[in-house]
């Protein structure tokens, strides 16, 4: 998901786009490939994946198709983000192809349900991991959760961020933290037990539910759409975004496959499916309290890291988006000392803390959060994929220095799968989703009363 810094301007006003410079290499992009999917999600996304699941075999292959499909949707972002680099991103593509009325629904849902569904998400990730190491009763996940999105509001409002050298550093705490995952796995495997532990004997065993299990396998996956911007930026324009997603993607599915095998290996796939906090309790298990200790760390360093990116992104496309639409005077405040939107900052927390009282409300937390985003993110996917196909047909003079291959097969192929998640998401309807769905539909009403306030069509490209 990426920021976009001028939401809307008039179809007819003249565009003026600094085309960015071709000068990151295959490894520069494959670095930034990784470090923008890996983060928080997997050391909690793996449970619920594997509490729908049949079997140890299927859960390792779903997370092999979780990292084919993405990046099937990585080359399709790669060629509208090459043929058409703007600082919208998918926001730019959606509103080129469909119109400025589905590029406005988009900005709205970034700000509802996407940037502020993430944040509260990764504060539930936060909470349970820290709750491991620290009792604080029955709401504590919920407090920490809660404190930490207070206190990430504080400091942008402060006007202080993490600079690009701690989110390098933030990456490769993440990477240790893995590593360090896998490695417990092996030494699970080779203890004298061997192999995973036995499941326990209280409970139902985890039930075959492919959609259900993508949805967490896909949002493991997120933040490929980013890395895809990358194309425009490659010294090799016509095969070296192609190069670097494919080893990226590769890096990033063989890290999850590897992951899950080492839960599986120290916890059993009931145990898995039955955890909170599996990369801790495996830790545990194998090294004892200081390993567990060291990777519940890394998990709320990385979590707070990717909240405070979310807020910093997710602030600005908020100010952008009320400074174009006007009316909307607070919220398109600048504060020039402080170099931050300070109204856009408070909207966006105080949403947030709404999804984790929400969350709290249905017991569900970070599983709540999961479905409160789906039915919203891929719908949205399914748009972008099926853009490649529409921004073919009707923008056909557009130089396109890389193209997908097999065309339209792999587009198509995209299309599909996102639908089959965002069928998955309505099917096993949840009040998540039902909220997220609700609050997407309040959009098209601000979209209404948008064209009656400014008394103009809402045009086309």
């Amino acid at each position: 998901m990426t920021g976009s810094e001028s939401v809307t301007a008039p179809a007819t006003a003249p565009r003026s786009v600094g085309l960015p410079r071709r000068q990151l290499s295959v490894w520069h992009a494959v670095s930034v490939c990784v470090g923008m999917v890996i983060g928080a999600g997997i050391f909690k996304t793996t449970p619920l994946a594997a509490l729908n699941t049949g079997s140890e075999l299927e859960l390792l292959l779903l997370w092999l198709l979780g990292g084919a499909v993405s990046l099937i949707g990585a080359l399709c972002f790669a060629e509208l983000a090459a043929a058409f680099p703007d600082a919208g991103g998918d926001y730019y593509f959606l509103r080129r192809a469909f119109g400025e009325r589905l590029g406005f629904l988009f900005a709205w849902s970034r700000f509802a349900v996407i940037h502020t569904g993430s944040m509260a998400l990764l504060a539930f990730v936060f909470g349970d991991y820290v709750s491991e190491i620290i009792d604080l009763g029955a709401y504590g996940s919920t407090a920490l959760a809660a404190g930490m999105i207070v206190l990430l509001a504080a400091v942008n409002l402060a006007g202080i961020r993490f600079g690009i050298h701690t989110q390098v550093g933030l990456m490769l705490i993440v990477l240790a933290g893995l590593i360090s995952v896998i490695v417990a796995g092996i030494g699970a495997a080779l203890s004298p037990g061997g192999g995973a532990a036995p499941p326990p004997a209280v409970g139902a065993l985890p039930q075959s539910q492919v959609g259900v299990a993508l949805i967490f396998v896909f949002l493991a996956y997120g933040g490929w759409s980013d890395a895809a911007t990358l194309s425009a930026e490659m010294r090799d324009a016509r095969r070296g975004i192609q190069r670097a997603l494919l080893i990226g993607l590769a890096i990033v599915t063989v890290l999850y496959v590897l992951v899950n095998w080492a839960f599986l290996q120290g916890l059993g796939l009931s145990g898995l499916a039955r955890s909170e906090a599996p990369a801790a309790d495996l830790m545990l298990q194998v090294f004892g309290p200081t390993a567990q200790l060291l990777i519940v760390s890394v998990v709320a360093i990385t979590s707070i890291a990717v909240m405070n990116a979310i807020l910093i992104a997710g602030a600005r496309t908020t100010y952008a988006a009320a400074r174009d639409l006007g009316g909307l005077t607070r919220l398109a405040h600048w504060h020039e000392t402080r170099g931050t939107p300070p109204a856009s900052v408070m909207a966006l927390a105080t949403v947030a803390l709404a999804l984790v009282a929400l969350g709290t409300y249905t017991r569900g937390g970070f599983s709540t959060m999961v479905d409160y985003l789906t039915p919203v993110y891929w719908f949205f996917l399914a748009l972008s994929g099926t853009a490649v196909i529409v921004l073919r047909r009707t923008a056909p003079e557009v130089v396109r220095p890389f193209r997908v291959p097999f065309y339209p097969v792999l587009p198509g192929v995209f299309v599909l799968c996102s639908l089959y998640v965002l069928y998955s998401s309505l099917v096993y309807v949840s009040l998540g989703a039902v909220v997220g769905i609700a609050v997407l539909a309040v959009g098209l009403l601000l979209l209404a009363l948008r064209s009656r306030w400014t008394r103009r069509p809402i045009q086309r490209f």
